[in-house]
C-alpha cells in the first residue's frame, strides 16, 4: 500500500465539471494498493495517516494530527502509484492490485480512517 498525502487548506475532485468532493482544512490522500497488500496494510496505513504530526500547532511547529485539527480527508484510488517505468517508454502496473481487489480494500481504509474521528470524509474512486 502506498499513500502520496497532501496537507490542504481546501481541495475539491472535479469530474467532467461536476464536483464529486470537497473539504476545508485537512488532506488528501492518493492510495495505491498492492497485489499484496490486505487489512493489516490498510489498518496500519489508516492508523499512520490519522497520528502523522503534519500540522502546525500555535508555535508554527508540526506538532498536530488530523484528529488534532479536527481535520477533514479526501481518499481518491491511485493505481499509478505502483508504476514502474525502469524499462521502456510504458510503465507497467503489474505490482498494482486489480480493481476488483482494491475497491473494497480502499473503502476499508476509509472506514478505518473514518473510524479515526476525522470530521468529513470522500472516498473517490
Amino acid at each position: 500500500m502506498r499513500a502520496l498525502i497532501q496537507r490542504v487548506s481546501q481541495a475539491s475532485v472535479t469530474v467532467s465539471s461536476r464536483t464529486i468532493s470537497s473539504i476545508g482544512h485537512g488532506l488528501v490522500v492518493l492510495l495505491g494498493i498492492g497485489q499484496a497488500d490486505g487489512e493489516v496494510q490498510a489498518r496500519w496505513m489508516a492508523e499512520k495517516i490519522a497520528t502523522l504530526r503534519i500540522f502546525n500547532d500555535a508555535e508554527g511547529k508540526m506538532n498536530l494530527s488530523i484528529q488534532d485539527v479536527k481535520g477533514e480527508a479526501i481518499v481518491v484510488s491511485q493505481f499509478t502509484l505502483f508504476a514502474d517505468a525502469q524499462k521502456g517508454r510504458r510503465p507497467s502496473f503489474v505490482d498494482a492490485a486489480r480493481p476488483e481487489v482494491a475497491a473494497p480494500l480502499v473503502d476499508r481504509f476509509a472506514d478505518l480512517l473514518r473510524a479515526g474521528q476525522i470530521l468529513f470524509f470522500s472516498t473517490i474512486e
